[in-house]
């Protein structure tokens, strides 16, 4: 365990004290289940009371609170208890209304206050000053922690008020910061998410928005239990002072919801364990005080039992091999790429830089990409929380700065300021370093030099795929545990998938158009393997596979929300084998899209993009590991050098950029493509080594494969496409045009065990297309097509049922086999996904008062329903065959087109709130006219006419008004806050009867908002 400190200081600004190890753990060692539960039915309320009782068995003082007044009332006696004060009315009413519960504020600056600035300045009746703590984050144990449940708030939820009872609530020092959902075991643990979304959207900020202090958040059934952070995946919306604030303060995604386990990463999900381990008091006050992360996006991550592990085992060997050894010891920590090495050793340095004696922490990278991208990630933790070393002497610089405490720099700038400065006085301080993928070039002899130079230092290393003997290369062959000591945790990929910390792969082989088995690692029989491979036939064969499945494979046709924007479809990346071959690559796409747009001129070419430079070790990996590119092009030959500059310059032309091969620019035109992958701007990147390591890009979902790869670059490779985004994204597409099924096997056996298969890659497609037909059927069973399900238990089972057949889809859609599957012909499909909008739609705008509904918390898969969405174009070509064929005339299939077209529009969630619209053009329609031309000059009078009638009827200046609508459509979002906004309402007077500006605005807000969803994407 490590505690960390604060003390009061008369700015209220934070000061950390030394911090203090002890072997304490926050995360339980081992946990062996009692086996002692109750078989027995069990109520959600029972569940509860059984929970409360153990809170109490805890040392948690049991509360009854229910109302506002209440909460209040304990919060101000719970302060003075922990700061040693008693506030008189005065002092205590302008404290709470300007420092803890300011109706300007929201769940951000709340949060911001409890892990930023828990210290807040109060001002006395006599005119000086008190620092108060709202939580007291270096002797954790001083805080106060109560329960309470069945709390009474009253909130708004489609315009209708509604009273809510929360279920349980843990109150630190008074302020409620843990919040538990509970529901009956067997109930999906997705309900109780979705219900803690409606209380965030609906209540959290009533009376004074105390309840938005949450920072974290269980769910559980009583089986199964998750926690996470109150802004998982937050967007703060602005709120005008004087104005109701806005409901939709955060948009949360159960895909970022975390198990707790014990050190050994066994899961405890049954809430007694979790109860026992995760809400013993000094665990909970852990998390909530040391290990969670407020970013620069103000986004607040809490860290994985995994990491804390991980961070907490390298604190404790700082200090007993301090007092062991005399300052010798290390270890390595292995967790499997993809599942936060950056948190945890961002987390680690920083706890590090913060202890008692210790002058410097060096996080230590393999290449310049890498430097820059740690920086970027340890900045986006806390903003200039670390110094980066453009060169060695700036290295120099900072290792002498005493303020400069965390350091990035790379192995490489670290072992040229040895070499140059033998003797520096650093090299006798108390120093930590902390290897980032501790593999490469830390096993020569720049590693030696580092290790040898920094004598009294603590040497970690963080690593997704170790080296052991198996795959050591070279001619020391040197591990991981050799190297850096002991390994001092694990988290597999195995473990990772099955937590959902990062996706399956789904590994598919082209033997059409791969190479024969007998021609693939060595050169046979004098003939060179590689150059055999890049016979342009073969490479014609593979481009042209990969734009024939480039759609399906990266669900191109699909959309899903990235950010403040509507994205279509993920990217991908092609791994080659060789400059050589990366170059016949680039050209033959040039080639054959060229081909493609000139027999269609609708044919959306791909954007292509590639990187590469110079690399030592090109024809020869050794034990797997893929090895680095420079970051210059300056090594390159003259004809490698002129084509990436052609490829460069193609670039620049398709993005408006100006970069080239020079030292001053390729280094960010790598930056420029590294975001624009991230960006979903780029559709491929075709890569030889560059990319395929310590590359995150949560939109990349595919790669293709015509590389040798084995043990660790393999494994490396494949994680580019797994991260977690989405619902939309379920497993990262591996397509390999090599064999490489033993490879694969043998990469699983060395970093998994024997089981992996299993569990890494997705199991074959007989598999899910049965269950798929299975469920069909029985869709198809409980509601015939043509009929609809009657009465709200029917309405859930239909939810339920249609939700599961769309993960189902989501699967199979990247199949080639499933692209002529009729098991749910298209026009069934379509109207079940009309059945289904209705009912989400009823469920957003219900209007029943306090009655609640069983699909209040049901889960809608609705950016899923997304994808099999019709788009714009689709229904206009359905208005030009309907006029095309006559209007009266039957369809090909019995039925009117003009039905087909209101089915179509049913189907889809971003088109039911223009259908009048569509239908009244289809009215309307010239019979000779051109569609495309008629629709937009039809939208452009509608625009006009239902513009016209707001302003009339909310009596708004015409010119101001139509300058406001017109920004948001450009920059696709009403602005609701800021000074553009009150420009359009009319001028009233503040003595005038019945004045009420706050509602006034608040009504044009939401008229324009609906004007605006009704008319976007569609002039």
């Amino acid at each position: 365990m490590t505690q960390g400190g604060d003390v009061e200081a008369p700015d209220s600004a934070l000061r950390y004290e030394p911090i203090v190890v002890s072997d304490e753990a926050t995360v339980v060692a081992t946990y062996e289940p009692d086996g002692g539960s109750d078989p027995g039915y069990q109520s959600e309320a029972e569940l509860e009371a059984e929970f409360i009782k153990m809170l109490g068995q805890q040392a948690y003082e049991r509360l009854h609170l229910t109302s506002a007044a209440d909460l209040e009332v304990n919060l101000r006696r719970q302060l003075e208890l922990l700061n040693d004060v008693v506030f008189s009315d005065a002092e205590w009413r302008w404290f709470f209304t300007k420092k803890v519960a300011s109706r300007n504020e929201g769940i951000v600056e709340k949060t911001a206050r409890i892990q930023e600035d828990p210290i807040q300045v109060l001002a006395r009746d006599d005119g000086t000053s008190k620092n108060i703590k709202l939580i007291d984050k270096s002797n954790i144990h001083d805080n106060r922690l109560q329960v309470i449940n069945q709390y009474e708030a009253v909130g708004e939820g489609s315009g209708t008020v509604r009273k809510y009872r929360y279920d349980v609530t843990i109150l630190v020092n008074g302020l409620p910061l843990v919040h538990v959902e509970l529901k009956r075991r067997g109930v999906p643990l997705k309900e109780a998410f979705n219900q803690i979304n409606r209380y965030q959207r609906e209540s959290f900020w009533e009376d004074a928005g105390l309840f938005e202090y949450v920072q974290l958040f269980v769910i559980s059934n009583g089986t199964h239990t998750k926690y996470y952070a109150n802004t998982t995946r937050a967007r703060k919306v602005a709120e005008s002072e004087g104005v109701k604030r806005r409901r939709k303060q955060t948009s949360n995604s159960f895909e970022f919801t975390s198990w707790w386990t014990d050190a050994e990463n066994r899961r405890i999900g049954d809430l007694t364990a979790f109860t026992r381990t995760f809400f013993s008091k000094h665990t909970l006050l852990n998390v909530l005080t040391k290990y969670c992360v407020f970013d620069v996006s103000r986004t607040l991550l809490v860290m994985r039992p995994y990491q804390i592990v991980a961070a907490e085992r390298i604190l404790r060997r700082v200090v007993s091999s301090a007092e062991a050894t005399g300052l010798k010891g290390g270890g390595y920590i292995w967790h499997t790429t993809g599942s936060g090495k950056t948190l945890t050793s961002f987390k680690t340095a920083q706890l590090a830089s913060k202890m008692d004696g210790i002058d410097k922490v060096l996080f230590v990278v393999d290449r310049k990409d890498l430097d820059y991208q740690t920086m970027l990630e340890f900045n986006r933790f806390e903003k200039d929380s670390v110094n980066g070393s453009r060169s060695t002497a700036e290295l120099k610089r900072q290792l002498q700065d005493q303020n400069a405490s965390i350091i990035v720099t790379t192995i490489q700038k670290l072992s040229r300021f040895i070499e140059q400065n033998k003797g520096h006085e650093i090299a006798e301080g108390h120093v930590v370093l902390i290897f980032d993928e501790c593999h490469r070039s830390q096993f020569g002899d720049m590693g030696t030099a580092v290790r040898k130079a920094f004598r009294r230092s603590h040497l970690f290393g963080f690593t997704g795929t170790p080296i052991f003997p198996q795959n050591a290369g070279g001619t020391t062959k040197d591990t991981t545990e050799k190297i850096f000591g002991e390994r001092l945790h694990s988290y597999t990929i195995l473990n990772a998938i099955n937590d959902r910390n990062v996706l399956p792969f789904r590994v598919s082989y082209q033997n059409t158009v791969r190479a024969a088995d007998d021609v693939e690692d060595k050169q046979v029989a004098g003939i060179d393997t590689e150059e055999v491979l890049r016979h342009p036939e073969r490479i014609r064969r593979i481009v042209a596979y990969v734009l024939d499945h480039f759609d399906t494979k990266t669900m191109r046709t699909q959309g899903y929300s990235l950010g403040e924007k509507r994205v279509r479809g993920f990217n991908s990346m092609l791994a080659t084998a060789s400059i050589p071959a990366l170059k016949i690559y680039y050209d033959e796409f040039a080639r054959q899209q060229a081909e493609r747009a000139a027999a269609d001129p609708s044919y959306q070419p791909l954007k292509i993009a590639t990187i590469f430079s110079y690399t030592a070790n090109e024809d020869e990996e050794i034990g797997g590991i893929l090895d680095d590119e420079a970051m210059d092009a300056d090594q390159l030959d003259a004809s490698s050098r002129d084509f990436l500059d052609r490829a460069i310059s193609d670039y620049n032309a398709a993005f408006g950029t100006t970069y080239d091969t020079s030292a001053a620019k390729f280094e960010n035109y790598y930056k420029d493509l590294a975001r624009r992958v991230k960006d979903r701007e780029v559709d491929l990147v075709i890569v030889v080594n560059m990319l395929l390591t310590g590359f995150d890009a949560t939109t990349l979902n595919t790669l293709w494969v015509d590389k040798n790869l084995k043990f660790h670059g393999l494994i490396q490779a494949f994680s580019r496409t797994n991260r977690i985004l989405n619902s939309v994204k379920a497993y990262g597409n591996i397509v390999c045009f090599r064999n490489l099924e033993k490879a694969v096997d043998d990469a699983l056996m060395l970093f998994g065990n024997s089981e992996a298969n299993e569990v890494v890659l997705l199991k074959p497609y007989t598999y899910y297309h049965a269950a798929y037909v299975s469920l069909v059927e029985q869709l198809q069973a409980q509601c015939p097509p043509g009929t609809e399900p009657s009465g709200e238990a029917q309405e859930k089972a239909f939810v339920v049922l249609f939700g599961r057949i769309l993960r189902l889809r989501n699967i199979l859609t990247s199949f080639d086999e499933f692209a002529h599957d009729e098991s749910l012909p298209p026009r069934q499909l379509q109207n079940y996904t009309s059945v289904y909008n209705a009912l989400w739609e009823r469920r957003r705008k219900r209007d029943t008062g306090e009655k609640e509904s069983v699909l209040d918390d049901v889960v809608f898969e609705i950016e899923l329903i997304k994808q099999v969405e019709v788009n714009f174009d689709y229904i206009l070509m359905l208005v030009q065959r309907w006029r095309d064929e006559g209007q009266a005339k039957m369809g090909e299939d019995g039925s009117m087109p003009l039905r087909a077209i209101e089915d179509a529009i049913d189907a889809s969630p971003s088109l039911r709130n223009k259908k009048d619209l569509i239908m009244a053009f289809v009215d309307s329609m010239s019979v000779t006219g051109e569609v495309n031309v008629d629709w937009r000059v039809f939208v452009s009078r509608r625009r006009e006419v239902e513009l016209a009638e707001i302003i009339n009827a909310e009596r708004l200046r015409p010119e101001q008004t139509k300058s406001f609508i017109e920004a948001a459509f450009r920059d696709g979002a009403i602005a609701t806050n800021g000074t553009a906004i009150t420009q359009v309402l009319p001028p009233v007077s503040r003595f005038a009867k019945d004045n009420n500006l706050g509602a006034k605005k608040e009504r044009v807000i939401a008229k324009l908002t609906e004007y605006f969803e009704r008319f976007s994407k569609l002039a």
